[in-house]
């Protein structure tokens, strides 16, 4: 029998979201905060999503980065230091909002989930990670009409990384090339994963 949600049980536009969301692409700008709310760092690129499992994200400014998950392994490549780190994805994701964003594990299984106040014209989740040595106290995901738009990642010390989606495309057909990577000539690569 199929589940019917409403909008105001725990949860409701996550499960819609996690449900009706395949791949997704976006433009992304995501702020460091320190305790006091100050910007301490800022940066912007593109996010693409095909779940099960694997996902990009592209960093353009101020620095160029990739980190890509092809549903074995993640790499993490910084073109600057010409060196790419490569890791067991389900280790490395562990319970980040990555893993859950990726489909690879049921938010309620890892969270406790909470409903907040609408503000910005968004419905707001709250997570709260069940695991006590989690990297983050909080996650904080705002949806309009079940569509991703802000994620807020509290942690340990105070500070936020606050993501903001805007050119948001979902249920699209994307290059199944993105969620490859093939380490450039000449860098080095570090990990007990590399090939």
């Amino acid at each position: 029998m199929a589940l019917t949600l409403r909008a105001e049980e725990p949860g409701a536009h996550l499960a819609a979201f996690l449900e009706e969301v395949h791949s997704l692409r976006a433009e992304f700008h995501q702020t460091l905060l320190d305790e006091h709310q100050e910007p301490l760092e800022e940066s912007e690129g593109k996010f693409f999503l095909q779940r099960p499992g694997k996902f990009r994200w592209d960093y353009h400014e101020p620095f160029s980065q990739a980190i890509v998950a092809d549903g074995e392994r993640i790499w993490f490549y910084d073109p600057d230091l010409e060196q790419v780190t490569v890791k067991n994805q389900k280790l490395a994701l562990g319970e980040t909002p990555a893993l859950l964003l990726s489909g690879e594990c049921l938010p309620e299984e890892t969270f406790r989930i909470n409903n907040l106040a609408s503000h910005n014209h968004l419905a707001w989740v709250e997570l709260l990670p069940r695991n006590k040595e989690a990297t983050f106290e909080r996650l904080l995901l705002g949806f309009d009409n079940n569509t991703l738009r802000q994620m807020e990642l509290h942690d340990s010390f105070g500070q936020i990384t606050r993501l903001t989606f805007s050119e948001v495309e979902v249920n699209l057909s994307l290059d199944p090339s993105l969620f490859v990577f093939t380490p450039p000539e000449g860098v080095d690569v570090m990990g007990g994963d590399s090939p």
